[in-house]
């Protein structure tokens, strides 16, 4: 009996043990994984998006499809610097009372082509997802009477077209891990355009992917 109490105890005793180590080995290879994901050097990014945009002071918002691309190089696992060109195209809604204008214009295509950088920081590591946050600023250029035959932007309540005004855009993107240098990234944002000497408030969210690359050193 003694025999076979010492036998079981030694028994137990090794299966703790195995489980202790394939507990050790399984936290080792996802720290490993984690590693090999956020010590890449440089991330490009790029997909499409949705954008609500007012097009005039006094006109109603407007549903705009989205593009963008994007940059950025990491100093370290956390802190990077994003470069990103943005694009977003929608039919703007003219000012209510300019039938005779909307007879000839209906709903014109506008567009808007944010530049911005700045810092980009990682709040979350972790195996499969990743949490940053993001503040960028720059200039946009916005295109308001491209399709207006003729008729100014100022007249339908537009903003006028111009080819640089300050802008800048807040953020987080979630980073859906499908391999250690490619991921899936969702981005809702706020984005301040400046069109006409006003201050427009917009809201979107972009989706594409992101490709990692290069090594810190």
């Amino acid at each position: 009996m003694v025999a076979a109490l010492l036998a079981s105890s030694a028994l137990a005793q090794n299966t703790r043990s195995t489980g202790h180590e394939t507990n050790a080995n399984r936290k080792a290879r996802i720290a490993r994984q984690i590693a090999e994901t956020y010590t890449h050097r440089w991330e490009v990014a790029g997909g499409g998006g949705y954008l609500r945009f007012r097009s005039g002071q006094f006109t109603q918002k407007n549903s705009e499809i989205a593009f963008w691309l994007n940059t950025t190089y990491y100093f370290n696992q956390k802190l990077g610097l994003t470069g990103e060109l943005r694009g977003a195209y929608g039919n703007a809604k003219p000012l209510q009372g300019q039938n005779n204008y909307l007879n000839l214009v209906g709903h014109p295509q506008i567009s808007e082509y944010p530049f911005l950088a700045g810092p980009t920081y990682r709040v979350l590591l972790h195996q499969k997802i990743a949490l940053s946050v993001f503040a960028l600023g720059g200039t946009a250029i916005g295109k308001f009477d491209g399709d207006s035959k003729g008729v100014p932007a100022a007249t339908l309540g537009f903003w006028p077209s111009t080819s640089a005004r300050p802008a800048f855009s807040l953020g987080g993107s979630l980073d859906l891990n499908l391999y250690p240098n490619l991921a899936f990234r969702i981005t809702p944002s706020y984005t301040a355009t400046t069109f006409g000497g006003s201050l427009q408030n917009n809201a979107g969210f972009e989706m594409g992917l992101v490709y990692r690359f290069g090594r810190q050193k």
